[in-house]
């Protein structure tokens, strides 16, 4: 935002007018339609993507070129759908550096830590600094190893709770007096505007979500976590309320918190909270339901950086969902769902390339049908309780056998 006030970028131009060679892609539509601002959205069409490994490992290599050149891809047709990607936020770290002239570390640093009085904040680019707080895992409860990300611009930034609490004040307009005015007010309120229609009542904007109903107020919210710490930055704009939460392990403690700390401040957010718990039954789950339209067998291949993997799809009519990749044996694809135009669900097995998660682990599916043909993303997915691994998503086309 800070950037296209200074005219060094255009929001609705294409991210790749600000990227190096390695460019967003895609085999099915035009990856000029994917703009900074449908990236910073999360609309371009990217999926979902993480992709770690230990600070100290000699042979740790995790470039951002390397990984949008395997995985940017455009799995849906840029603004159909919100689809949060950390691989997305990874490209807007890039965006930022090629725009500005500075690194993305250096770019936070001087031009938004610094200027907003932020002096324990930080981008670590390899190991974690001296002053971070040990981590620990949320499962074993032992501490956690540093680790390098691969995404700096989606979760690279350290910070103290005091100094996340100024940068919410600072999106209150508040105004402080230790803070220099980085971005216009209405640029604020842009990032503020919803977008993304993430579901009912909940939106998106640029950076933020958005809650049209958070208890009777309407809250403009970051937040994330991984298996070792989690975070809530909550504002409640109409009140100038602003609450930061920060946990050294993954936990759900930082929302129970939040909640806490407004229905002191807010008698009516306190009363909204009781009565919606006083009120809460049960729900029931619809019975689930399939459509037979797409029921056949669907051949094609997943594509990975170091080659194709045949795939078969064998939809009953019932909706029940068999699946074989390669040579490997038919098997059931778990929490299968099947309607007129999609297909989802869990397919026990891998893709064998040199960064997917240490098996076993299992491959999300999930298919949209596109004229004739069944396309769209398969994601390794980490299945031991407490490790999430690598997510990685590849691209897969299907098209149905003659019967």
């Amino acid at each position: 935002m800070m950037l296209q006030e200074r005219k060094q970028l255009n929001l609705d131009h294409p991210v790749n007018e600000y990227l190096d060679a390695a460019k967003v892609h895609s085999l099915m539509w035009n990856s000029a339609e994917a703009t900074v601002r449908k990236v910073a959205t999360h609309t371009a069409g990217l999926t979902t993507y993480a992709r770690n490994c230990l600070a100290d490992e000699p042979d740790c290599r995790i470039s951002l070129d390397e990984a949008i050149e395997r995985y940017g891809i455009l799995f849906w047709p840029p603004g159909e759908r919100f689809d949060y990607s950390n691989l997305g936020y990874g490209i807007l770290g890039e965006v930022v550096g090629h725009a500005s002239g500075k690194s993305y570390a250096e770019f936070l640093n001087d031009e938004i830590f610094q200027p907003l009085s932020m002096t324990h904040c930080s981008v670590p680019t390899t190991m974690v600094p001296q002053k971070s707080a040990a981590q620990y895992d949320q499962t074993t409860q032992k501490r956690s190893p540093p680790r390098q990300f691969g995404t700096p611009g989606a979760s690279g930034v350290q910070c103290s709770v005091h100094d996340l609490a100024l940068f919410g004040m600072f999106h209150m307009k508040m105004h402080l007096p230790g803070q220099k005015a980085i971005l216009s007010d209405a640029s604020i309120d842009e990032m503020h505007s919803p977008i993304a229609n993430v579901s009912d009542g909940e939106h998106y904007g640029i950076g933020w979500w958005i809650n049209d109903d958070f208890f009777g107020y309407r809250s403009v919210f970051g937040g994330g976590g991984t298996n070792d710490s989690s975070v809530i930055l909550q504002t409640i704009p109409s009140e100038g309320i602003v609450v930061a939460v920060i946990s050294n392990t993954g936990t759900t403690l930082p929302s129970a918190i939040v909640e806490q700390i407004l229905s002191e401040l807010l008698p009516s957010f306190r009363e909204t909270v009781a009565k919606t718990a006083k009120e809460h039954r049960p729900v029931e789950k619809a019975p689930k339901t399939h459509s037979s339209s797409l029921a056949g067998e669907w051949t094609g291949a997943i594509q990975t950086h170091q080659g194709s993997i045949p795939v078969t799809l064998s939809i009953s009519a019932s909706g029940e969902v068999h699946a074989k990749l390669g040579s490997e044996p038919k098997v059931l694809v778990n929490k299968a769902s099947v309607d007129d135009r999609s297909v989802y669900g869990l397919l026990p097995g891998g893709v064998q390339t040199d960064d997917a998660p240490r098996p076993p682990y299992n491959l999300e599916v999930d298919l949209t049908l596109r004229g004739t043909t069944l396309a769209g993303a398969v994601t390794t997915q980490e299945v031991r309780t407490g490790e999430r691994g690598a997510l990685l998503p590849y691209w897969v086309e299907l098209r149905r056998m003659p019967q």
